[in-house]
């Protein structure tokens, strides 16, 4: 596939354009939970939990970033199973979040982003399953 623009020709597949939002769910995902965690307490009890969602979530969409320049099928299957890894664990921290949670005004945002992660998990599974 090409496309022209401002006269530069672009060259991408079609597995970049099909990866794409995932490209840019997972990115949005890691802002979203920032944006979540500047709205908890700043406190002792909350900032264990805040600071390894905010590393876990991340790394889930600079891995899955560093997945699309895999080396091979078995690196890009190892990047994938970090992305898991770390979606699996942004679940945890989340749901730990939700039960100590007594700001009613955030229960909504955090069962969104667990929802999310969920969906996240699911796509990076079966893709793992694909490309075996």
């Amino acid at each position: 596939m090409t496309f022209r623009n401002l006269g530069v020709i672009l060259v991408t597949s079609p597995i970049s354009i099909m990866t794409q939002p995932l490209l840019a769910r997972t990115k949005q995902f890691a802002i979203d939970v920032w944006y979540l965690c500047s709205k908890l307490p700043n406190n002792r009890e909350f900032n264990n939990y805040v600071n390894q969602l905010l590393r876990c979530s991340s790394s889930v969409a600079a891995n899955y970033r560093a997945s699309q320049r895999a080396k091979s099928t078995a690196d890009f299957i190892n990047k994938l199973k970090i992305v898991e890894e770390e979606a699996d664990e942004s679940h945890f921290f989340l749901e730990l979040i939700s039960e100590v949670n007594r700001l009613e005004n955030i229960k909504i945002e955090i069962i969104r982003l667990i929802q999310e992660v969920n969906e996240i998990i699911a796509i990076v599974v079966s893709s793992i399953k694909k490309v075996r």
